[in-house]
């Protein structure tokens, strides 16, 4: 009978800390969330809809590159540096500082 008890000891002790898992793991679900949903508000605020569309485009192709560029527009919104909406070539010069230089490849035969 000792066994059993302390089996069912270890089993709700486990289940605690599942569960305790499981709620911080959607506190954090929902904090990401909170954030992305920030950062949409302020990129809809600072971007025409051309920059907007051609944003949406990079995030597809390139979604490392997106998320860089829009960690900067987002600190230059909330550091007062963004004057007006930024529209589409505004947004691509931003593109081509942010993007990295892409190689050319050549393949020789002999």
């Amino acid at each position: 009978m000792d066994d059993d008890a302390q089996l069912e000891e270890l089993r709700r002790r486990k289940l605690a800390e599942l569960q305790q898992q499981a709620a911080g793991e959607q506190q954090a679900q929902a904090a990401r969330a909170e954030q992305a949903a920030q950062r949409d508000v302020i990129l809809r605020a600072i971007l025409e809809p051309e920059a907007r569309e051609r944003l949406t485009r990079v995030r597809m192709a390139r979604p490392d590159v997106a998320e860089s560029l829009e960690q900067q527009l987002v600190m230059l919104y909330q550091q007062g540096r963004v004057q007006r909406r930024i529209d589409d070539e505004t947004l691509r010069q931003l593109l081509a500082r942010v993007a990295p230089k892409q190689r050319d490849t050549t393949i020789e035969r002999r």
